[in-house]
């Protein structure tokens, strides 16, 4: 990296944001930390923060956040703060933005942290290229681990803070027993927290409440002896967690603790009983004996882990056919006419615009015609536009955004239409990206060994039943699709082994379906579900295809979800179609090849016949 292209890195919790700017590798500087109380989105904390070192343009971006991240959208456990991934790139415009759990990042830095940066607590000597574990208490309790993997390192995305908490003396017994009285989970996050310091002063103490920082404060100074018994018993605590994660993950190369509480503790926590109890396993003692444990001192860790993560990210990207195609602008940039080299340009400098701008726009911005944009694509090896699109895409993201947009009151006719087109496009990319062959196999086994097949729906989706029934109708499937309650009923009451029953519901969990199903397996039919995934119907079917969306579950106007059933159905059909040729295929290459087992192979090449003409 130089310093033309400084990289944003943050450390966001539950009550800092922490800042700095990556312009060397390894090197933070412009190190701010904002208090997110003081900004009402964490989008507005990183503009607060951006504002302060300008004129330092940055592209890439890449957050720790206290807090599971899975998919697009973020909700922060211990702040209210939520975002879509993309959405916030987009308004900050960044040409990346890489969000993932603090841990995971401070689990990257592991291998970085020098001896300087870390002091061992108690015996034992790591094991080279072994499993290393993480814990650190804060806001939260962090939990997470490296796994080798050759040259390099997998960090585990974990939320083992939230493992129930088991007492190991009479005092945690009644700390626990207090703590019940608020919770009917009692996690070791719960204790081995800022605020699970202040419930242990509550259990142990008969005085006033403190503050975690006071009780902290009190007990180092050696000032008030019920702070210090405070203290003790959660590094004690602690020393169960660690202990009992070494043990899980089979930790050889040493358990590190970080976090914003221990690390300040210093000599007091050496001297506590938190390697003793680590090593407190009963018969596993001997195991955990030679198991070392750190403690994390080195400034800002987490930095380090974030900025291994992007370098990671940035460097797939650059492999990637999608930046293949901008390396291949630059190179032929001075052999494409001006007019080309406005659209180039373009290209270079807004990317992600022009992947989503129509070409009226893409024209328009580059100050050059249509045809020009074409003439551009290909000059630089792509069939046209759309071609060139699908390049530069694979390289912007590693793989495509998933987002839904909630359409509201104040949107225009124009804002609507897009939303709905878009939340359609990403929920059928999210369907393709999900698809199991195992799954579409089993259903479509069932389809074809059935006599007939009856379709249950109701509602907002008896238009995919009737839409099922006629496309299997015209395979010459005997089928019926059933809407309302009193067919449906009479329907169950008449089907046997030979029937195969297709159920069709967003949710999956209607009693009223649910009791059909029911009625229907004790006749000894099949059950195929069309349903949400981990839903009772999908559970106790005999094969289900699912569709996940983030549409809302109550609304009048299902319109993702009804798609995606479509689609399902339609690949149900094109498999069954699909299948029978190839059985007449084998069948003609049967009847056609000598009956000699010793004659020469004769293979029978059979064109497959479009299955069915959507267009129809």
């Amino acid at each position: 990296m130089t310093p033309e292209s400084p990289r944003l890195i943050a450390d966001i919790g539950g009550l800092y944001a922490r800042f700095a700017i990556e312009l060397e590798r390894g090197q933070f500087t412009h190190q701010a930390s904002l208090r997110c109380a003081d900004h009402p989105s964490m989008e507005q904390a990183i503009r607060a923060y951006l504002d302060s070192v300008s004129p330092l343009k940055v592209a890439h971006a890449a957050i720790a956040v206290a807090n599971p991240v899975e998919g697009d959208q973020v909700r922060m456990t211990n702040y209210h703060w939520q975002f879509s991934i993309e959405e916030t790139r987009q308004s900050l415009g960044l040409d990346t933005l890489v969000v993932v759990n603090d841990f995971t990042a401070l689990a990257m830095a592991l291998p970085k942290i020098s001896a300087a940066d870390a002091r061992q607590v108690g015996g034992g000597q790591p094991v080279s290229n072994s499993v290393i574990g993480l814990l650190g208490s804060g806001t939260g309790l962090g939990v997470s681990g490296l796994i080798p993997a050759g040259d390099s390192w997998i960090s585990l995305g974990s939320e083992g803070g939230h493992t129930s908490f088991s007492p190991r003396d009479a005092r945690e017994i009644r700390v626990l027993e207090y703590a019940w009285k608020q919770f009917d989970h009692v996690s070791f996050e719960r204790l081995l927290s800022g605020s699970g310091l202040e419930l242990i002063h509550q259990a142990l103490a008969s005085g006033p409440s403190l503050s975690a920082p006071e009780i902290t404060r009190r007990a180092l100074e050696q000032e008030d002896a019920q702070c210090l018994a405070t203290l003790d018993v959660f590094c004690n605590m602690l020393g169960t967690a660690a202990s009992n994660l070494a043990v899980t993950l089979g930790a050889l190369g040493g358990i590190y603790i970080g976090g914003s509480i221990v690390p300040r503790l210093g000599e007091f926590f050496d001297r506590s009983g938190f390697r003793q109890r680590f090593e407190d396993k009963g018969r596993f003692r001997q195991y955990v004996e030679h198991i070392p444990t750190y403690v994390i001192t080195a400034e800002n860790p987490t930095f380090l882990g974030v900025s291994a993560i992007l370098e990671t990210q940035l460097r797939t990207l650059q492999n990637s056919a999608g930046s293949a195609i901008l390396s291949q602008i630059r190179r032929l940039h001075p052999q494409l006419s001006p007019a080309e080299q406005r659209v180039a340009d373009l290209v270079l400098a807004q990317p992600r615009s022009v992947l989503n701008d129509p070409i009226h726009d893409i024209a328009l911005a580059a100050e050059v015609s249509q045809p020009t944009v074409i003439r551009f694509c290909r000059s630089v090896g792509c069939k046209g536009l759309s071609d060139f699109k699908l390049r530069l895409a694979s390289g912007l993201s590693v793989s495509v955004p998933i987002t839904h947009t909630q359409v509201t009151l104040d949107d225009s006719m124009l804002e609507l239409g897009a939303k709905v087109l878009g939340n359609t496009a990403n929920a059928v990319l999210q369907l393709r990206n999900e698809l199991q062959r195992e799954s579409i196999d089993k259903a479509i086994d069932l389809l074809a060994a059935a006599k007939r097949v009856e379709i249950f729906a109701v509602g907002n989706y008896a238009a995919v039943a009737q839409d099922a029934q006629m496309k299997l109708l015209r395979l010459g499937v005997p089928c019926g699709a059933h809407t309302t309650p009193h067919l449906q009923q009479l329907t169950a009451e008449v089907m046997n082994g030979d029937s195969l029953a297709i159920f069709i519901s967003s949710g999956g969990n209607l009693p009223e379906l649910l009791e059909l199903q029911q009625k229907v397996s004790e006749r000894g039919a099949k059950v195929l579900a069309i349903t949400a995934n981990q839903s009772l119907l999908a559970k106790r079917a005999d094969a289900a295809l699912v569709a996940e969306h983030n549409e809302h579950a109550a609304t009048h106007l299902p319109m993702v979800s009804r798609v995606l059933h479509l689609l399902l159905v339609d690949i149900l059909v094109v498999g069954l179609e699909m299948r029978r040729v190839v059985g007449k295929g084998a069948d003609s290459a049967r009847a056609a090849s000598p009956t000699s087992p010793s004659a020469p192979g004769v293979r029978i090449a059979t064109p497959l016949r479009p299955a069915i003409s959507h267009s129809q």
